[in-house]
């Protein structure tokens, strides 16, 4: 509980409080503030859960984040307000890339946001990536062709949902449809629908309520054992197909700016 006492004395010094001030606001005793700033003693749940009300914490910073002046949570903005984004570091304190199978993606619906569901989920690292919020979502089914089934897509964490492009590529979170990698066709707007463009052309757009979302990912590199076949020679039909599905897209584009 290290972090804790560090971080309960860091935090009411900042404040500009003495021991028998912040107990006084507390209504404990000061040698109690005292034992839990020199870990010699661990604060109750339902004070711990006082302090970081007091500090305006979450309970998961209060307890697993070293705070300091050079400390600032994660947040990321919903439809419904700010929360706390959830990450693992390794032995060096850096951010891991945790990787979401299918077989979790279930699971990750109710824990995206659980500490501890994050903290157990399997990590990795990319030398290559710049410096970031990172996680890896393994891909199922075909829509988003030519990536395969079982693809890992490596994505940053989108804070500011604003910043989502049209025609770029993401992970969204959703409480309807879970974890779904796409095209968005049109930008982010509060309370609005977000329209979902698959690659495959089998798989029509369709919308999803700004309110349905729980997190974005940028899609930055992805992972696969299957390599590609080679492009084959261009047909008429295909050519064709190719011509009506951009004009679809381009037609479906022109009417989301409207």
């Amino acid at each position: 509980m290290r972090n804790i006492s560090n971080n309960l004395r860091y935090l009411r010094k900042s404040k500009g409080l003495t021991q028998q001030q912040f107990a006084d606001l507390m209504k404990i005793k000061r040698s109690l503030v005292g034992a839990y700033e020199e870990d010699r003693a661990e604060p109750r749940y339902d004070l711990l859960k006082k302090f970081a009300e007091f500090y305006e914490l979450s309970m998961d910073e209060l307890i697993n984040e070293k705070i300091t002046e050079k400390w600032k949570p994660k947040q990321k903005a919903d439809a419904k307000g700010v929360r706390v984004l959830s990450i693992s570091v390794d032995a060096e304190d850096r951010e891991n890339i945790e990787l979401v199978p299918v077989k979790a993606s279930a699971g990750y619906l109710n824990g995206y946001a659980d500490p501890e569901y994050i903290s157990e989920l399997p990590k990795f690292r990319l030398p290559f990536l710049p410096q970031g919020t990172f996680r890896a979502f393994e891909l199922k089914g075909d829509s988003m062709l030519p990536l395969q089934p079982g693809t890992l897509v490596i994505g940053e964490y989108i804070e500011n949902w604003t910043d989502v492009k049209v025609g770029e590529t993401y992970v969204f979170i959703t409480k309807s449809d879970g974890i779904v990698y796409k095209r968005a066709g049109n930008r982010y707007r509060e309370n609005k629908t977000i329209k979902l463009i698959s690659d495959n052309p089998v798989y029509d757009p369709y919308a999803v309520q700004a309110e349905d979302i729980l997190e974005v990912w940028k899609a930055k590199a992805y992972i696969s054992t299957n390599f590609p076949d080679p492009a084959p020679e261009p047909t008429m039909e295909s050519l064709t197909a190719m011509m009506a599905q951009m004009q679809k897209s381009i037609a479906q584009i022109n009417q989301s700016k409207n």
